[in-house]
C-alpha cells in the first residue's frame, strides 16, 4: 500500500487483461479487477470496526441507520503496477478523513476552514431567529393579534348584518309610504331615509376605523419583532448564497491534461445553471481527482451500495450501481475528457433486428406485439421505434401513439391511424376503463397469493430516469397483483396497473414497501439479464367506431 493505493497481489492480476478503455460510468458490468477490488473493500467494511458509522446492518448499532455508496478505482502507477483506490460518497461518521479512503475534492470539515467559520455565523443567526420566535412576549403578542383580528372581523360582520336588515326595513317603509303619502310628503320622507342610510354608513366607517386602530397598535408592536426576524433572515440568505458560491469555486476538478474547472463553471454549461446540492461529493469524482493529482492512470471504476436501503429509492446491500447522472454526469464529462471510454450502451439499438408483429389492423387503429429492446417512439440517439416502423408501413398515414411501453418491456401496444380514433381510445385510457394485464418474472419467491400496492411515485432529479417513492410529492400509483406460479426460486406474477406512472410495475415490484422482489433483468432497480422479464400480455378497450369490446392477448415467451 502506497498512500491511498492498495496494490493487487500477483495472483489477483495473473491472467487478467488490463482494460483497454475506461468504464462507461453510467451503465457498466464491472471489470474483473474492479470486482476483486470491490470484494476486498466489502471485506474491509465487514471486518473494520473503527468507522463508527451505523449502516443499518447491525440491529444493536447506535444512531440513525444510513446506507452509503462506496466506489473503487482501478489504477496503474508510473511503474506499471496495478492497484486500486477507495472512496465513499458524502461523509462517513460525520468525517471526511479515514485512512483507507481518498480525501474529498474540498474538505468542508477541515479545522478552521472558511466553511465551518461561516457555518458558526449562520448557526448564530439561526439561534437569534429562534430566540425571537420563541420569546414569550412575542408569542403572547401574536396570539393577541390573532384573537383581536378574529374579534374585529366578527364585530364588523355582525354590524354589516344589522345594516343589511336596516336597509331591508327602509325598502319596506318606502314601499308602504309611497302608496300613502303625497308626492311632496314622500319627497320629505325620502330625505329621512337617505339620512338614515348615510348615518348607518358613518357608523360602519367609525367601527372599522376603531377596529383598524386597535389592530394597528398591535401590529406596530409585533412589527418591531418581525422586522428584526426579517432582517436576520435576509442576512442569513445573503450569507448562505455567498457561502454556496464560495464552495462552488473551491470544488475544482482536474482531468488527465491538468485542466481544472470549478463546480460553478461545470454546471453553468448545463440546463440547470447551478450545481445541485452535494454535487462533487460522490465517490467517482473523488477517486478520479486523487488519481490525476498523484499521477495514476485510471483503468476502471465501480460503485456499490453498503447498508440499509433508503426509504425513497431502491438500493440493495452490496449491489453495483452506476454513477448518478444529475450530480456526476457534468463533472465526469470534464474529468474524463480525452480518455478512451467504453461505448455507451444506450447508443446501441437492441431492437434493430427484431420483428414488429402486427396482430390486428383496421381503418382506425393497429395493435402490435412490441419486442423487448425496441423503443415505442424515437429517442434522442435511436430513431428506430414502433412509431417509425409503422410510419414506413402505413405509407402516408401518420401513426398516432396513444400509450407507450418501456424499451425493455415487450407486449401489446395500440396505435391510432386517425385523429378521431386517437382521441376516443386515449380518452378511455385517461378514464382508466382500458383493461391491461402484464406478466412478470420476479427475482425471488414471494409470500402471499394476491394483493394491492399503493406507493406514490415521482422522478429522481439526480438520477433520471429512475423513480422514487415519495409520500409528500409523489403521484398516486396503484397496482393489483396475483401470483401465477413459483419456479426455481422465482415467481411468475400478473400485474394490473390501476394507474399509469413511469416505471410503476418495476418500482412496485422492487421496493421494500412493495413486493421487495425486482423483476428479473431490471437493470435499473435490480440486476441486468439478457432481457427484462416484463410483458404486456392483455389489452381490452372499446372500438372507437363500432363500440364493440376489443380484446387482445399475447402470451409471454418466458
Amino acid at each position: 500500500m502506497a498512500g491511498k493505493v492498495i496494490y493487487f497481489k500477483e495472483s489477483e492480476v495473473s491472467g487478467v487483461s488490463i482494460p483497454e478503455r475506461f468504464t462507461f460510468p453510467f451503465y457498466y458490468e464491472p471489470h474483473p479487477l474492479a470486482k476483486t477490488a470491490a470484494e476486498e473493500l466489502k471485506h474491509y467494511l465487514e471486518t473494520h470496526t473503527g468507522l463508527d458509522h451505523n449502516f443499518g446492518l447491525d440491529r444493536d448499532a447506535q444512531g440513525m441507520a444510513i446506507g452509503k455508496m462506496f466506489g473503487i478505482l482501478v489504477i496503474q502507477d508510473s511503474d506499471g503496477r496495478l492497484g486500486y483506490l477507495s472512496a465513499f460518497s458524502g461523509k462517513l461518521a460525520n468525517s471526511n478523513n479515514h485512512p483507507r479512503f481518498v480525501p474529498p475534492v474540498f474538505d468542508m470539515l477541515a479545522e478552521n476552514s472558511f466553511f465551518l467559520k461561516e457555518q458558526y455565523i449562520l448557526n448564530d443567526i439561526n439561534r437569534k431567529v429562534k430566540d425571537i420566535e420563541t420569546d414569550e412576549s412575542y408569542i403572547a403578542l401574536r396570539q393577541e393579534l390573532e384573537s383581536v383580528t378574529a374579534q374585529t372581523e366578527k364585530e364588523i360582520a355582525d354590524f354589516k348584518k344589522l345594516l343589511k336588515a336596516n336597509k331591508q326595513d327602509r325598502k319596506k317603509q318606502r314601499e308602504e309610504q309611497k302608496s300613502i303619502l303625497t308626492p311632496e310628503a314622500y319627497a320629505g320622507f325620502e330625505v329621512l331615509m337617505i339620512r338614515s342610510s348615510l348615518h348607518d354608513k358613518h357608523r360602519l366607517a367609525v367601527l372599522c376605523a376603531a377596529c383598524e386602530e386597535r389592530l394597528n397598535q398591535l401590529r406596530g408592536q409585533a412589527a418591531r419583532f418581525d422586522s428584526r426576524i426579517e432582517a436576520l433572515k435576509k442576512e442569513r440568505k445573503e450569507k448562505s448564497a455567498a457561502l454556496q458560491q464560495q464552495l462552488f469555486e473551491q470544488y475544482a476538478f482536474c482531468n488527465q491534461y491538468g485542466h481544472t474547472k470549478s463546480l460553478h463553471d461545470i454546471f453553468s454549461e448545463t440546463v440547470f445553471g447551478k450545481p445541485p446540492s452535494a454535487a462533487g461529493e460522490c465517490a467517482t469524482p473523488k477517486l478520479l481527482q486523487y488519481a490525476f493529482l498523484n499521477g495514476y492512470r485510471p483503468l476502471a471504476m465501480a460503485e456499490f451500495w453498503w447498508g440499509a436501503s433508503p426509504k425513497s429509492e431502491i438500493r440493495v446491500h452490496g449491489q453495483f450501481y452506476p454513477a448518478c447522472t444529475g450530480k456526476c454526469k457534468p463533472i465526469l464529462k470534464h474529468m474524463l475528457e480525452g480518455m478512451a471510454i467504453d461505448e455507451d450502451p444506450m447508443l446501441r439499438n437492441p431492437g434493430e433486428l427484431k420483428a414488429l408483429d402486427i396482430i390486428y389492423e383496421d381503418d382506425s387503429f393497429v395493435v402490435v406485439n412490441k419486442p423487448h429492446g425496441l423503443l415505442s417512439v424515437p429517442g434522442i440517439h435511436i430513431i428506430d421505434s414502433v412509431y417509425m416502423r409503422l410510419k414506413h408501413a402505413f405509407k402516408g398515414i401518420e401513426p398516432l401513439i396513444i400509450h407507450r411501453l418501456d424499451m425493455a418491456t415487450s407486449g401489446l401496444l395500440v396505435v391510432a391511424k386517425t385523429r378521431e380514433a386517437h382521441k376516443h381510445i386515449q380518452h378511455q385510457f385517461l378514464r382508466r376503463v382500458v383493461s391491461k394485464r402484464y406478466t412478470a418474472l420476479l427475482s425471488r419467491s414471494i409470500s402471499g397469493r394476491e394483493g394491492e400496492i399503493n406507493l406514490p411515485l415521482r422522478g429522481d432529479p439526480d438520477n433520471r430516469p429512475r423513480q422514487l417513492v415519495c409520500f409528500e410529492f409523489g403521484k398516486r400509483a396503484m397496482t393489483r397483483w396475483e401470483v401465477v406460479a413459483h419456479q426455481d426460486g422465482l415467481t411468475k406474477i400478473y400485474f394490473w396497473p390501476l394507474t399509469g406512472r413511469t416505471h410503476q410495475l418495476r418500482m412496485h415490484a422492487a421496493h421494500e414497501l412493495g413486493l421487495k422482489a425486482p423483476i428479473v433483468g431490471d437493470d435499473l432497480y435490480g440486476t441486468p439479464a439478457e432481457r427484462l422479464y416484463l410483458h404486456a400480455a392483455y389489452l381490452e378497450f372499446m372500438h372507437p367506431v363500432s363500440g364493440a369490446k376489443m380484446t387482445f392477448e399475447i402470451k409471454e415467451d418466458f
